[in-house]
């Protein structure tokens, strides 16, 4: 018997992402401009989400009519839009006010433990001139996030397009203004970063012009990136423990 053929009135595509790094928020906000009754095609790669996805359909009453397989390893999800999403915009505020946190330890020495969430991680001195030191920098820490946030937002971006990375790499560059006023031998000038120099290596099947393309978007959208190309305020208050 051949399924009856199902036309979306709108799509959505959530690439690797799974539910609860943003899928669902994307889905809900493709749904919203829907009537009720209204069909939505999701795209999605990320395994989780052929359990996630209909567990959350039924909890919110819509109704998963389909699951078919797409291209390029993908799977699409249709749904019927049950009612409107009345708590959208609420939830949609929540995540554009998020605040992350931090925690941080002084350990002794030249080192801190670092607490978020249920991570923590070791950094050592702010700036380390010693190849063998034992403790990662917090400026290299700093770039560290910088090129993951390029990395995977890149990649996001082209399984979004269907476009296979077979391998990608950044490999990143920076300098200090001037590192003499962090150890007190200089008192004009600034110690951060003049600049950083980003080169992204990627094995895709993809035109470059397609490539330069994503990188250019995940540049404009990334929030490590865009932090370091404005000023951001940093204010910090002492109080006695």
């Amino acid at each position: 018997m051949v399924e009856p053929e199902i036309v979306p009135d709108a799509t959505c595509d959530g690439g690797d992402l799974d539910c609860g790094s943003g899928l669902l928020l994307i889905i809900r906000n493709s749904m919203s401009p829907l009537p009720p009754a209204g069909v939505l095609e999701v795209r999605s790669r990320e395994i989780s989400v052929r359990e996630d996805l209909p567990a959350w359909c039924r909890m919110v009453g819509h109704d998963l009519l389909a699951t078919r397989p797409g291209d390029a390893g993908s799977i699409s999800y249709f749904i019927r839009k049950k009612s409107e999403d009345a708590a959208l915009h609420q939830d949609l505020e929540q995540a554009r006010n998020v605040v992350w946190r931090a925690r941080i330890s002084g350990s002794g020495g030249m080192e801190a433990q670092v607490f978020i969430r249920n991570h923590s991680f070791v950094v050592g001195q702010p700036a380390s001139f010693d190849t063998a030191d034992k403790a990662v920098s917090a400026v290299e820490y700093l770039l560290g996030s910088l090129g993951a946030c390029l990395a995977v937002g890149l990649q996001w971006r082209a399984s979004r397009r269907g476009i296979q990375i077979r391998n990608l790499e950044v490999s990143l560059r920076a300098r200090s203004e001037d590192v003499l006023v962090y150890l007190g031998l200089q008192e004009e000038g600034n110690a951060g970063l003049a600049g950083v120099r980003a080169v992204v290596y990627v094995d895709a099947d993809a035109e470059p012009e397609i490539l330069e393309e994503l990188l250019a978007e995940t540049l404009r959208r990334s929030p490590v990136t865009q932090t370091f190309q404005r000023a951001v305020r940093v204010t910090a208050e002492l109080r006695k423990a």
